[in-house]
């Protein structure tokens, strides 16, 4: 792994470690509990809803995704 690739990775992990990181996934986390199928009122606002959800699950699951990609990344740089 280059230095510039390890910076970039240990940036990441500096930010999840973050308060404001975790603050943030809570936040997104009480969101899409608050979701209900009851709530919604027609089919444009269904749509609404989809989306929203689909957005907030790529950042949930972002920080997943930086730390497979890392550990990848670490697999091949000892292979």
């Amino acid at each position: 792994m280059s230095p510039e690739e390890q910076k970039y990775y240990e940036t990441y992990f500096d930010l999840f470690m973050s308060d404001g990181w975790k603050q943030f996934i809570e936040e997104i986390n009480e969101i899409l509990d608050g979701h209900s199928i009851e709530r919604i009122k027609d089919e444009k606002h269904l749509a609404f809803v989809k989306g929203e959800r689909d957005a907030l699950f790529r950042v949930r699951r972002f920080e997943t995704g930086i730390r497979t990609a890392y550990d990848v990344l670490q697999e091949r740089s000892n292979a």
